[in-house]
């Protein structure tokens, strides 16, 4: 194997696909990313066993082959190259070092046997569809946050992605819970997702699709089955395994008599909640909410601080109904409001029930937040 590419291009690659590489491993080769040229296409593949990513590239190819290679420590060596350099990469094949040459830079790596690198085949993948990269985007954005991090309670570690009837309209949706919160976000159903299986997608796979989709524009292809599921965007390919447990009944815990409607300008809650959570260094100490009729007092105490309070009315505030007094932990607060935009509404029922919470100007996202004792 032997070829030439661009600095810039390659880094981008292998900064695409060594994010995969888990830091610590016991299976060797998995510290590795496969690289491999064909026909004037260079291949760089890397995977964790639960996740593959693979990317091509341009380059200018001497001798088809492949290898593999050290993939933190070739991201690091092609990283700290200088701006513009050429980098060429030289395999005899067999147990021989890879040679790299930049300039009047050399080095050579130790590799390691294609053949034990594991190849992660999508399989069949029968439900099928594209969306835009910058709606896929959306999705995420407005429900990872709630993605549950407590290993025991593995299927609440990823998103559901499902097809819903809401109101007789098919919508894909996209829900994520930790027990605390619950974040629900709808679209229009894209043409072939109607048959599409519910599926948990995993907290890393999320994390390494939201990071391509940065760099994304344009649509992106969906595929996937009750096992795998698979994106494809441009040249590079992701690959991962679902989380294999069933999704809790969500539609039972989003309230639906709410009847108590506090708005708010979202940018002057946000502020008053962190100046008032500000008292205390504890994350879970809660921010009490002190409602009445156009009136909102934030307040917050701390044993150790002292206690702070700030009010919110006139124009910046509509409440109509009785005094209500409600607690919630002030992180979580700020999760949901980093969703929306301009005006918060909240539902409420009573001062211990779960609350209601969405963008007065958009109703496709809806989340539900747990009250604390205050």
């Amino acid at each position: 194997m032997k070829f030439k590419v661009d600095r810039a291009t390659l880094l981008k690659a292998l900064a695409h696909v060594q994010s995969v590489v888990e830091k610590r491993n016991t299976i060797p080769i998995l510290a590795n990313v496969l690289i491999s040229v064909r026909e004037g296409r260079l291949t760089l593949t890397a995977t964790d066993m639960e996740i593959a990513i693979v990317e091509d590239v341009a380059a200018t190819v001497s001798r088809n082959g492949s290898c593999t290679a050290p993939a933190a420590t070739l991201y690091e060596i092609v990283r700290k190259l200088p701006e513009g350099a050429e980098v060429e990469l030289d395999h005899p094949g067999g147990d021989a070092q890879l040679a790299l040459r930049a300039g009047r830079y050399a080095t050579s790596l130790v590799v390691l046997p294609t053949d034990d690198f594991p190849s992660m085949t999508a399989g069949t993948l029968p439900s099928r569809f594209t969306l835009a990269a910058n709606l896929l985007r959306g999705l995420i954005e407005r429900t990872r946050f709630a993605i549950s991090t407590e290993e025991t309670r593995y299927y609440l570690n990823g998103i559901y992605i499902h097809a819903a009837d809401s109101d007789g309209i098919k919508m894909l949706r996209a829900v994520a819970t930790d027990g605390h919160r619950l974040a629900r976000v709808e679209m229009d159903l894209p043409e072939g997702a109607g048959t599409m299986p519910g599926v948990i997608i995993p907290r890393k796979t999320i994390a390494e699709l939201h990071k391509l989709l940065d760099e994304t524009s344009g649509g992106v292809d969906i595929a996937l089955s009750d096992t795998r599921i698979q994106f494809q965007a441009g040249p590079i390919t992701l690959t991962s395994k679902l989380i294999d447990g069933t999704f809790p009944e969500y539609e039972r815990v989003i309230p639906r008599d709410n009847d108590k409607i506090l708005r708010v300008g979202k940018k002057d809650f946000s502020d008053a909640v962190a100046r008032v959570a500000a008292i205390s260094s504890e994350r879970s100490r809660p921010v009490k909410l002190s409602l009445a009729r156009d009136l909102l007092v934030l307040s917050a105490a701390s044993p150790e601080q002292g206690t702070a309070t700030e009010e919110l009315d006139g124009e910046r505030v509509r409440y109509d109904h009785g005094p209500l007094e409600i607690g919630f932990q002030a992180r979580y607060l700020n999760d949901i409001t980093d969703q929306i935009h301009e005006q918060v509404e909240f539902r409420f029922s009573d001062g211990s029930a779960p609350t209601v919470v969405q963008d007065a100007k958009d109703p496709s996202a809806l989340y539900v937040l747990m009250p604390m004792r205050v």
